[in-house]
């Protein structure tokens, strides 16, 4: 064998008893995910942003970041429901860099990921405690999924997990909405048969155990462009595209179809400025086309205290050390913009 076995993870039962959440949590929570579900569903003309930085590195600076969210959420309650992004794993193409909090909770320290498991758990507790605004992780590792599964109203499945068998297993047993994005290829049939997979019923191995799940219907569509074999970014939000994945996804019979515009990126070609652009266009789009507006029911945007991206040796607060984020200032005039013109 070639592994070294350096400390037991913890079970979630474990992690969960030492940290649970209050009543008062578990009825806002609940609360949360009716008022996101009832836009999935089509019940509600409210528009959704998932919306923060592209990694959550820093405890504090999170924690900041998303009560400034707050109180923005106040001022756009009647139109908009903010999602904070609170991703505490981060995919790495090369498998080289920091991976996030969950693997690396100091990213100047050794990688920890007991420590790790306690850290995210901690920082989306008090997120949540100090602003009621239940967030948004990805799944990177299903595995990890049970250590906050009380906590979060919304799950996202990257480009590079989209088709794993384990990730669309998962989700179908996930009671919250789910995003599934393209591929890093834009192939937009693999995007949906992880979503029809996602929404169906299963029996597999998940966390040691046998599992049956009633699938998902909540799971959808998240759009995030391409790359092609030459290595150059293919945006997929412009309306012709809308409209093509329109024509694919409603002819599936899928329940509650819904997409998501991810305005970085591909689609932005990871040029971060890029993203208010991005969503007034696609905001014209919703109102050029019946079809689209029934279908695109939100934005996914990376934003940060910050503009840019920092290295991990700089300490900037509240900026990224992953790819480059839009700053606060610039960030609160995008979301009530959007505002306007939902």
């Amino acid at each position: 064998m070639a592994f070294e076995y350096i400390r037991r993870i913890p079970l979630s039962e474990e992690v969960l008893s030492e940290t649970p959440l209050n009543n008062n949590l578990k009825e806002l929570k609940q609360k949360r995910d009716e008022e996101i579900k009832s836009v999935l569903e089509g019940n509600s003309d409210k528009f959704l942003l998932i919306i923060g930085p592209c990694s959550a590195h820093d405890e504090d600076a999170v924690c900041e970041y998303v009560q400034r969210l707050a109180r923005l959420q106040e001022e756009v309650k009647d139109r908009l429901i903010l999602i904070p992004r609170i991703y505490t794993n981060k995919p790495r193409t090369t498998g080289i860099g920091y991976k996030g909090m969950a693997h690396q909770p100091d990213p100047l320290k050794e990688p920890n990921i007991v420590e790790g498991i306690y850290a995210i758990r901690r920082m989306h507790i008090r997120a949540f405690s100090e602003s009621h605004l239940t967030a948004a992780d990805e799944m990177l590792y299903p595995g990890n999924y049970p250590y906050l599964e009380d906590i979060l109203s919304y799950v996202a499945v990257g480009a590079r997990s989209v088709e794993n068998q384990q990730h669309r297993l998962t989700v179908s047993g996930l009671d919250v909405p789910t995003g599934m994005k393209n591929p890093t290829s834009g192939d937009l049939t693999v995007m949906l048969n992880s979503v029809q997979a996602a929404q169906a019923p299963h029996v597999f191995n998940y966390n040691g155990w046998e599992v049956r799940t009633t699938g998902n219907p909540y799971a959808h569509c998240i759009l995030r462009g391409a790359v092609n074999q030459y290595g150059q970014n293919i945006p997929n939000y412009h309306y012709e595209d809308l409209i093509r994945l329109s024509d694919m996804y409603l002819g599936k019979g899928f329940k509650n179809p819904v997409i998501i515009v991810d305005t970085n990126h591909a689609n932005s070609n990871k040029n971060y400025l890029e993203q208010p652009r991005i969503a007034r266009e696609v905001l014209e789009s919703r109102r050029y086309s019946e079809t689209i507006k029934s279908l695109v029911k939100g934005l996914m945007i990376e934003s940060y205290l910050e503009d840019g991206a920092q290295k991990p040796t700089e300490g900037i607060f509240g900026k990224s050390i992953t790819d480059p984020c839009l700053g606060w200032e610039k960030s609160e005039k995008l979301v009530k913009t959007i505002a306007e013109k939902v």
